[in-house]
C-alpha cells in the first residue's frame, strides 16, 4: 500500500512538472555586491541561498517549474522573503540580502539576483 502511495505522488509531481508552461527569463551576469539604494525597493530578498543557474540544485528547480534562463548564467535566489530596506518589518537578514529581476515564483527562488549591502 505504502509503495502505491509512493509511485501515485511521484506520477503526480510528475504531471505538473510537465503540465507547467516555460517561462523565459533573461539572466544578469552580474555578481558584484551594490548599495541597497540602487536596487528597486519592491525587488530587494532575503534569500537562503544564492547559486549560479548552472547548478544541480538550481537547474533541478528550473526545469520542474518550466523555466528557461536566456543569456549568460545568472544568480538565483533560493527561498527568498522580502525585506524593507528601511528597517520596518521583516527588516532583518542574516542569510543572503539580494536584489532580484523576477521574484514570481511565491519566494521558492528568484532570478536575476546581484547581492547587496544593506548595511550601509
Amino acid at each position: 500500500m505504502l509503495s502505491r502511495v509512493a509511485i501515485f505522488f511521484f506520477f503526480a509531481i510528475l504531471a505538473v512538472a510537465t503540465a507547467t508552461t516555460t517561462v523565459t527569463v533573461a539572466g544578469s551576469p552580474t555578481a558584484t555586491a551594490i548599495p541597497a539604494n540602487q536596487c528597486n525597493t519592491a525587488s530587494i530578498q532575503c534569500c537562503n541561498a544564492l547559486q549560479g543557474s548552472g547548478s544541480s540544485v538550481v537547474s533541478l528547480l528550473l526545469n520542474l517549474l518550466g523555466i528557461v534562463i536566456d543569456g549568460a548564467e545568472a544568480l538565483v535566489g533560493i527561498t527568498c522573503t522580502p525585506i524593507s530596506v528601511l528597517g520596518l518589518g521583516q527588516g532583518d537578514c542574516s542569510d543572503k540580502p539580494v536584489c532580484c529581476q523576477n521574484n514570481d515564483f511565491n519566494g521558492l527562488i528568484a532570478i536575476g539576483c546581484v547581492p547587496i549591502n544593506i548595511n550601509l
